[in-house]
């Protein structure tokens, strides 16, 4: 009876151990929900509200980023910026695999150490508003929804954010 009770553990420990993966999977936010969580804290620290999460820009983000990935480019989609549907669109790349969700969108939001209010492009303390783009994207008080994917290469990752509508319009202030 004693080997029928330390098998029976036996079993329901491989059971449990065989089970911890996919329940820390489970458990693991997924990455949509860290880009748009890194988004929304920061749009509420500016009194900003948070952004929606939208399947089309994350469907536009995951074509761009594929070809940038194929390509070993890095560099901004090109579209009219007078078209009414125009996004908003953030890149970073990285070291493939080394770097969180967080991270990734943390570069951006680092830029606003460089940022003073006024109307933008006149918002660096460096005269450069490369220097504060990305971070006034991710706050642009007009920018209500977004999407993000991230393409790989054999040495990079490639993240693309779009969002809508777009940001940094000059003559306007971000929030």
């Amino acid at each position: 009876m004693r080997r029928m009770a330390y098998g029976s553990r036996l079993t329901k420990l491989a059971l449990l151990a065989a089970a911890v993966p996919a329940l820390m999977a489970a458990e693991a936010p997924r990455a949509d929900t860290l880009f748009l969580g890194s988004h929304n804290i920061e749009r509420a620290a500016t009194g900003l509200p948070p952004m929606r999460w939208n399947p089309a820009l994350v469907a536009d983000a995951q074509a761009w980023a594929d070809e940038l990935a194929a390509a070993g480019a890095f560099e901004h989609f090109e579209e009219f910026t007078d078209d009414p549907d125009a996004q908003g669109e953030n890149l970073w790349m990285g070291t493939r695999d080394a770097f969180a969700p967080e991270e990734m969108v943390g570069e951006w939001i680092g830029e606003k150490k460089d940022f003073v209010p006024g109307v933008f492009p006149d918002n660096s303390r460096t005269g450069d508003m490369e220097d504060v783009g990305h971070y006034t994207q991710v706050v642009w008080r007009d920018s209500g929804s977004m999407g993000c994917a991230i393409a790989k290469d054999a040495e990079f990752d490639y993240l693309v954010c779009r969002y809508a509508k777009t940001g940094n319009i000059e003559g306007e202030r971000p929030f």
